[in-house]
């Protein structure tokens, strides 16, 4: 059995340290390089074609320049058949979501790193299946997809806290055009409090 070929990018050493003795003692997996910042691993990722990434989000503070590399690597030719799972412990659905539209396989939070043996087997196998730590943040922007872009952007306003009042002068609209479109909103969503 040829084994997997993976490679670390994270910058805190526990990290490194932790998840790389993890993944050395597995007989099919070879780890083929630890990278600490962006630069580092895109150059490591050209120079060793890993079948997997393990890819930290922040490497130099808050940065989410963990996505930029991943980003340049799977736009590379010499690369792009990498697979990267997201590897981080940021849980903002906004992140999750972008890390998915540039082209990551999976996202995992830290805190569930001892399922990451299995989502690179699966992931390899051609059969991954969204880690439950971004699967609420996947289910919820499928249920946002029903509305309309105006209904969105209402939306938006209200889960940063907005009043009705705000949002209407906000947005140059009446306060009874905003509670209607928040019904509408309401009853299209069912995850969502709208109050």
């Amino acid at each position: 059995m040829e084994s997997i070929r993976v490679m670390l990018v994270d910058d805190d050493p526990f990290w490194r340290s932790h998840i790389g003795m993890d993944l050395a003692v597995e007989p099919d997996i070879q780890m083929v390089g630890v990278a600490a910042t962006k630069e580092e691993a895109v150059a490591l990722a050209i120079q060793e074609l890993p079948d997997v990434i393990l890819m930290d989000i922040n490497l130099t503070g808050n940065n989410l320049d963990g996505l930029d590399a991943a980003e340049q690597i799977l736009r590379d030719e010499r690369t792009r058949s990498a697979i990267v799972i997201m590897l981080t412990s940021i849980t903002e659905s906004e992140v999750i979501l972008r890390s998915f539209r540039l082209g990551a396989m999976n996202y995992i939070n830290k805190s569930s790193y001892q399922d990451i043996l299995l989502a690179i087997r699966e992931a390899t196998c051609g059969r991954a299946s969204i880690h439950p730590d971004a699967a609420r943040a996947m289910r919820n922007e499928v249920q946002l997809m029903k509305l309309s872009s105006t209904e969105r952007e209402v939306f938006d306003l209200r889960q940063n806290g907005l009043s009705k009042r705000e949002i209407s002068e906000r947005l140059h609209k009446s306060t009874n055009t905003i509670k209607s479109q928040l019904r509408s909103i309401k009853n299209k969503l069912t995850n969502f409090k709208m109050d």
